[in-house]
């Protein structure tokens, strides 16, 4: 079993990107501070004419019901950027960067980088309902995909860069390295291997160092610990759970029905983000707290100092504007309006809930919503104690989290992420899990040598043929070792040219065989689907200590999916419940063993030593 392990790495690539992790974490941290920044200070000249850079509630003292025409004028500036600059900077940042990774090799353009931040900051620093986190994201990650472009790296290897950076952005704004991490196995990376999550991990952990210096250590939303009583409150968590997944669907569908609305109507889609933006302004004359980033709203709410009349108008208000403004196309974050969400949804339960600590089911409510609506109950799990630095509750915000997910994937098939990307033509895959091939080892599935029809290189090519025409019966082989005199395999000789050249007794095998593609006996089948399609060929010689030991095919592989589909189909009673009498011995029903048809999905039960009288009581 030498060389092989529980994870295939490469220490070079490893080295090399956990490097540039480094830098994107650098990058991602700056950028995530300059963004908060910049969303404080057009928010402060917007609504008082200040050159602040605070992230404030914006304050409609001012302008009074001027101020409606603060979002509309944001929105017309976002749409101009997209129309005139990228039409790629519409949008909330994740799935951009989800179709940059499957679509187009993990590249971005670098007007991205430089728009999208721009874009989002004029959306939120308007009023926008938004969070920063998702225009980061997309920042972030378009930095590290264009250092990634500077370099020689292939597209696995942009793509680790590319998350890289994105994680980085998320850790920076939030302070939550570990759920960045999170964020980015359960929804961008599209695996679990060492290769691609440390160099994540170097990135989040460089970028948090970052915000410490430039911003501090304290919890963006640091709450007094909750009151949590232990297990007996688990079924009102979970009923918090099935609520938040029940909003959450609810929230995805009205989503994509407004921007099917907004499709019907007879003026170009550079216009559709004032026309949000005015039922933004109409939404913060109702309450102000929902425009903006809502970071302090989202505070309270997990400090329980909102009242419940409060928290139903903030739900309500926060809940139309963001769906009217997001389904617009305009530039900014899903996170935080979650949060928002599912913490007033939280809050608002309470009184009817064990212990009726609002900020306890607030941040139970917030969890429950970010993991139901992004269906990543890891990443919700860790962010909500990372960002309230409240251990205390991480039972019941995981299993909140984990109800809410479980009601969204049962209900509507794709999350308010894929959505998009499917809409766009491309189909994402959430489910991982380890190959098939890679638990069955070649030496399992090859044909022993004493079984493979093999040709001398000393034989012409007309007495091959005639060699292969003979044993044609015994078993289909489409490919043929060649050996040597002194017994090595020295080439393949591929059944069309046995064919071509059958009564050319003159031209020797030798000639005209290609070279053996060699694999281990112990390699696993995995490893021999890609070397066959590496090498463009259906047939690999198997060695064992150096020497000839069988063939595999192509055709071999197939049982490997047929144990896959037995595994997933085939159902058999192993013991059974009641007493066996001694009159009745061997006339117990036995195991069904279940052959596999080559069809995927079809399969025939084959009863071994079965009583055909004998049927369950």
């Amino acid at each position: 079993m030498t060389g092989l392990g529980d994870f295939t790495t490469n220490r070079r690539q490893l080295a090399r990107l956990s490097g540039l992790g480094v830098v994107t974490g650098l990058i991602g941290g700056v950028v995530a501070f300059l963004l908060l920044r910049l969303i404080g200070l057009i928010t402060h000249l917007a609504y008082d004419g200040t050159w602040k850079t605070s992230l404030v509630v914006p304050s409609l003292a001012h302008l009074g019901w001027w101020s409606i025409g603060i979002p509309v004028l944001g929105g017309l500036i976002v749409g101009l950027l997209a129309r005139y600059g990228s039409p790629r900077i519409r949008g909330h940042g994740i799935p951009e960067a989800i179709e940059a990774i499957l679509d187009h090799e993990s590249r971005m353009e670098p007007r991205i980088a430089l728009i999208k931040p721009v874009a989002s900051a004029v959306t939120i620093g308007t009023g926008g309902p938004f969070g920063a986190e998702g225009p980061i994201i997309m920042t972030g990650g378009a930095m590290g995909s264009l250092l990634a472009q500077w370099l020689p790296l292939s597209s696995i290897e942009r793509r680790i860069l590319l998350v890289a950076g994105a994680a980085a952005g998320m850790s920076a704004t939030f302070g939550a390295p570990i759920s960045s991490v999170f964020l980015a196995v359960e929804l961008l990376l599209f695996e679990w291997r060492p290769r691609s999550a440390l160099p994540v991990v170097v990135s989040c952990t460089v970028a948090y160092a970052v915000r410490v210096l430039l911003i501090g250590s304290h919890p963006i939303f640091a709450t007094p610990p909750e009151s949590w009583a232990g297990v007996a409150w688990l079924p009102a968590v979970a009923v918090v759970g099935v609520v938040a997944g029940i909003a959450s669907g609810f929230l995805t569908k009205a989503v994509y029905f407004v921007e099917d609305l907004y499709h019907r109507l007879p003026v170009h889609w550079m216009w559709w983000p004032a026309i949000g933006g005015l039922v933004v302004g109409l939404g913060g004359l109702v309450d102000p707290a929902a425009l903006g980033v809502g970071y302090p709203a989202i505070r309270a709410l997990d400090a329980g100092h909102i009242l419940i009349e409060a928290a139903a108008v903030l739900l309500v208000v926060k809940g139309v504007i963001w769906v009217v403004s997001l389904s617009s196309g305009t530039s900014g974050g899903v996170l935080a309006p979650l949060l928002m969400l599912g913490a007033a949804i939280g809050a608002l339960m309470s009184p009817i809930l064990p212990g009726h600590d609002a900020g306890l089911w607030a941040t139970v409510g917030m969890a429950a919503m970010l993991g139901g609506t992004m269906r990543a109950p890891f990443t919700a799990t860790v962010f909500a104690m990372e960002t309230t630095h409240d251990w205390n509750v991480i039972l019941p915000v995981f299993v909140a989290a984990m109800a809410a997910m479980a009601v969204t994937v049962l209900w509507i098939p794709r999350s308010i992420l894929t959505e998009k990307v499917a809409r766009r033509g491309t189909h994402v895959t959430r489910e991982y899990g380890v190959h098939p091939l890679d638990g069955v080892s070649v030496k399992e599935l090859m044909t022993p040598r004493a079984d493979v029809v093999t040709l001398s290189s000393a034989s012409s090519l007309g007495a091959a043929a005639a060699r292969v025409f003979r044993s044609r019966g015994e078993r289909e082989q489409w490919a043929f070792p060649v050996v040597s005199p002194d017994g090595q395999v020295v080439g393949v000789l591929p059944w069309f040219r046995l064919v071509e050249g059958t009564g050319s007794e003159e031209v020797p095998v030798e000639r005209v065989m290609d070279p053996p593609v060699r694999i281990g006996a112990l390699a696993r089948a995995r490893e021999a689907v890609e070397m066959m399609a590496r090498h463009d060929t259906r047939s690999l010689l198997v060695e064992e200590n150096g020497s000839f030991a069988g063939w595999l095919t192509q055709a071999d592989l197939l049982p490997a999916w047929q144990r896959v589909l037995r595994d997933e189909e085939a159902r058999s009673r192993v013991y059974h419940l009641g007493p066996r009498f001694p009159w009745r011995t061997g006339r117990g029903r036995a195991a069904v063993p279940v052959r596999v048809d080559a069809r995927p999905g079809v399969s025939e039960s084959e009863p071994a030593d079965v009583d055909p009288s004998h049927t369950d009581d």
